[in-house]
């Protein structure tokens, strides 16, 4: 784009992340899960527009890591077994209030299919590799701070919170980490989408 942060590709990321935030966060706000409190003019259903920003963020510090730290993957596994994936995640946010959390069956499950998998990249001319797996772990944990931060500060509060400010249940980690995980797989797969796509010649 004009400023030059992000590409048109990313931006489409970008947007379709905020639209899948902006959807969880409507429903967890009406299940109770945590609220913002605050009066705003930019409210959708007590939920405020920037909190889709939240998400985007995520996708967009995918999108950035992946492009500037040149970022590969090795042995990624299937696309049938990543979409699935991906989506039992993601509606799992939704139907555990219904029925059962299997969230760490969900955890259980991405170890067993990323075991063999690893992230590569490089900085300044040296290439690095991690395992996917724990590359998932750290930006959930460094995610839970920063919403330590902006809990701190008002910017929502989960129902414990209300009387007074105290850490967010570590248990959210896990929360995070699927986030995480789902935002991690529909960038991936995009990006493997686009490159088996012929580009167009002049």
């Amino acid at each position: 784009m004009r400023s030059g942060l992000e590409t048109r590709d990313e931006l489409k990321v970008i947007t379709l992340f905020h639209l899948i935030g902006l959807a969880l966060e409507i429903f967890k706000v009406h299940m109770g899960s945590w609220s913002y409190p605050e009066d705003g003019y930019s409210k959708i259903f007590g939920v405020p527009l920037y909190s889709g920003f939240m998400y985007a963020s995520v996708a967009s510090y995918l999108c950035q890591a992946w492009r500037r730290l040149r970022v590969e993957l090795l042995k990624w596994p299937p696309f049938l077994v990543v979409v699935p994936l991906a989506a039992a995640i993601y509606l799992n946010f939704f139907t555990h209030h219904f029925w059962i959390d299997v969230r760490w069956w969900l955890s259980a499950l991405v170890i067993i299919v990323f075991w063999q998998s690893w992230v590569t990249y490089e900085v300044n001319g040296t290439r690095y590799r991690m395992p996917l797996a724990l590359s998932f772990v750290l930006i959930g944990f460094f995610i839970w701070v920063a919403e330590n931060i902006a809990t701190f500060f008002g910017a929502w509060e989960y129902p414990y919170q209300t009387e007074a400010w105290s850490l967010v249940h570590l248990g959210k980690v896990s929360s995070w980490l699927l986030l995480v995980i789902v935002s991690f797989l529909i960038v991936a797969t995009l990006k493997q989408v686009k490159e088996k796509i012929p580009q167009d010649r002049d």
